[in-house]
Formats: C-alpha cells, sequence, structure tokens
C-alpha cells in the first residue's frame, strides 16, 4: 500500500461532496435561505477574517462538536443535520475533508464553499475580522 499525502485525502474528499460558489451562497442567504456557515479553519485565521454570522468549528474539533453525545457538541452544529451547511476553509481542502466527514456523521445537506474564504473574499463579499465570541468545543 502506498503512503497517502494530505493532496491525496483532499482530492480524495473533493470526488466525494458537493461544492458552491461563495456568490450562489451569499445569494441564497440574502433570498432568506437559513443556512450554516461553519468556518474550520484555526481561531489565529478566523481572527483575521472570516465571513458575517459563520461559526468557528476548529477542524481538529469538527467529530467532537458535531456528535451530539460529546461534552464537546456545539449545538448550533448538531442541530443542523437537516438544515443546509456551508463549510469554509483558507481554500477549500480542510472544508472538503470535513463536509465528507458530516457526511458521514448524518448530515444530510452539506456542502463545501469554493475557494475558501479566499474565494468569498475574491468575489468581493462582505468579511469581518476579531476573535470568535461563540463557545468552542
Amino acid at each position: 500500500m502506498s503512503e497517502k499525502k494530505l493532496m491525496d485525502f483532499v482530492a480524495e474528499a473533493r470526488k466525494n461532496v458537493k461544492e458552491i460558489a461563495p456568490a450562489d451562497l451569499a445569494e441564497k442567504m440574502e433570498a432568506g435561505e437559513d443556512w450554516l456557515v461553519v468556518d474550520v479553519r484555526e481561531p489565529y485565521e478566523f481572527e483575521k477574517m472570516h465571513a458575517p454570522n459563520s461559526i468557528l468549528v476548529p477542524r481538529g474539533l469538527l467529530e467532537g462538536a458535531a456528535d451530539p453525545n460529546t461534552p464537546h457538541r456545539i449545538d448550533a452544529l448538531v442541530n443542523a443535520r437537516e438544515k443546509p451547511v456551508a463549510v469554509m476553509c483558507a481554500t477549500g481542502g480542510r472544508a472538503a475533508m470535513s463536509v465528507q466527514r458530516l457526511q458521514e456523521m448524518g448530515f444530510t445537506n452539506v456542502v463545501n464553499i469554493a475557494g475558501g474564504i479566499k474565494g468569498w473574499e475574491g468575489e468581493d463579499l462582505p468579511v469581518e475580522s476579531g476573535a470568535y465570541a461563540g463557545k468552542l468545543p
């Protein structure tokens, strides 16, 4: 068996997940669709720039935050199993792996935000800065 590299995991995940363009997601949200935007970057990355109203769940804490049976659960995420969830990272790799994992955990409508926060900013969508004020797992 050959050794896998990070990009192998990302490529595999991208084959198994749906993506949404940042502008398409913003349009859906502006039209009133109730999306949960989950940022899976690290707190220092989130602090520099993030999408408004997104929640921070660092990639390494995702499974515990999404599992209703752990003390690390994040209710906003746990309760979003049946609603649209869009996952964001810097460029889309961590988010693709996160989407795949959330699908395995029973989330039925979860997508990767194409291009991550860089794609979001590149489409001139609003961004904010500052430390995350919500609960972390």
